[in-house]
């Protein structure tokens, strides 16, 4: 399709941010040229089929999940869900352990059979009494004491950030839920479950739902801004690299990936590490604490998406440090990351054609729900501002 040279919205990135203020601009009537520099629709939601035939996250593991009927009824009118509960482990001292911490975790690390009032008995005598956690090691061992925190959030802490976690906020691990019953579930949101036929499929229903909307990729910021003259710009990628980085690059973290599959036959004994056969770990994600291990987590998607199929396919996560060309994964959550944003956030204020909108835009952690409810939100906003064409 020949692009036109004008439309009502020009949206940058074609993500959750910018699919979803795209289907809601095109309802409204309103034209919307989506681009985005990659050759895939979906951002680091994108998903695809490995080499065996599994559905993985080439970007690293997204978990749906949300509080919110609103925002579960919104997407639904572009997928069916596949409910599931997410579990992980935790490797380390030679060993598998329940993860998130609760009353397994407990028993595992005791070596016998405990109760929940022995559990919370333990950790009162244990955990370290701060009343306001002003980082990541204060909100675990306020709540857990140190042994616990070392054994499971001190060294992925380190190797994920390249931080200690007294440097971090304290919502970094503070997500992080600690349980004195047997809820091993590695969230606690009402809602989980991944669209049924993954997340590109739910985005190309999206856009095939959405006749006002033209997606274009492997198109960058500035070729974009030069090909279409618009009405409006929505921008969802890094804000610094909008304003070309003048006060200086904002801190990220980036990640590279190490994909590897099995056939049934590969996976012949592993039963005994994976519990089940057709598997080759024993949970959808399993994390490793240890310094001496590279990687942070290996994430088998096959445990979540329920794929009948004999193969498997593993993906391991290497955090790595951020430099002009990588992908900037995650904003660094720190006091001066937040002080340096703020200069760029003044700038941002000042523009009223632009809206910044998701997690790089806004340089702040959002789950996916989120993500969509803010999207949401800035599209009504700018509907009540050009009004309804439709």
């Amino acid at each position: 399709m020949k692009a036109d040279t004008t439309t009502d919205f020009l949206i940058i990135g074609a993500g959750f941010s910018g699919l979803v203020m795209a289907e809601r601009l095109s309802a409204a009537g309103w034209k919307c040229v989506v681009v985005d520099r990659r050759s895939h629709l979906g951002g680091n939601a994108y998903d695809r089929k490995s080499d065996v035939g599994v559905l993985v996250h080439p970007y690293g593991p997204h978990y749906f999940r949300s509080n919110s009927p609103r925002i579960v009824d919104y997407l639904s009118a572009f997928t069916e869900w596949h409910e599931v509960n997410y579990t992980i482990k935790s490797y380390t001292r030679g060993r598998h352990w329940s993860f998130p911490i609760n009353l397994n975790t407990f028993e595992e690390y005791l070596g016998r059979p405990a109760s929940t009032e022995e559990f919370t008995s333990w950790l009162e005598q244990t955990r370290i009494p701060i009343a306001d956690p002003q980082n990541s090691e204060e909100v675990i061992i306020s709540q857990v004491g140190r042994e616990l925190y070392e054994l499971f959030f001190e060294g992925y802490t380190l190797k994920q950030w390249k931080l200690h976690p007294r440097e971090l906020d304290a919502s970094v691990c503070g997500r992080i839920p600690i349980r004195t019953n047997r809820d091993d579930r590695y969230l606690s949101e009402s809602f989980q479950a991944l669209p049924k036929h993954g997340y590109t499929a739910m985005f190309e229903t999206m856009l095939n739902a959405s006749p006002g909307v033209e997606l274009h990729l492997g198109v960058d910021f500035q070729e974009a801004r030069s090909r279409w003259n618009h009405q409006h710009l929505i921008f969802t990628g890094a804000i610094d690299e909008f304003y070309d980085r003048r006060f200086g690059a904002l801190p990220y973290r980036s990640l590279r990936f190490e994909q590897e599959s099995f056939s049934a036959e590969q996976l012949r004994g592993r039963e005994a590490i994976s519990g089940k056969p057709g598997f080759w770990q024993p949970s959808m994600q399993v994390n490793y604490p240890d310094a001496e291990v590279p990687f942070t987590r290996i994430v088998e998607m096959k445990h979540a998406t329920g794929q009948q199929i004999d193969a498997s396919t593993i993906v391991r996560e290497f955090p790595k440090d951020w430099s002009a060309g990588a992908e900037p994964f995650y904003p660094v959550p720190t006091p001066d990351a937040r002080a340096a944003y703020q200069q760029y956030s003044a700038l941002a204020a000042a523009e009223p054609n632009t809206t910044f909108s998701g997690r790089l835009a806004t340089y702040r952690y959002y789950n996916m729900d989120q993500v969509t409810g803010m999207a949401i939100a800035e599209a009504d906003k700018l509907i009540s501002r050009y009004g309804s064409k439709s």
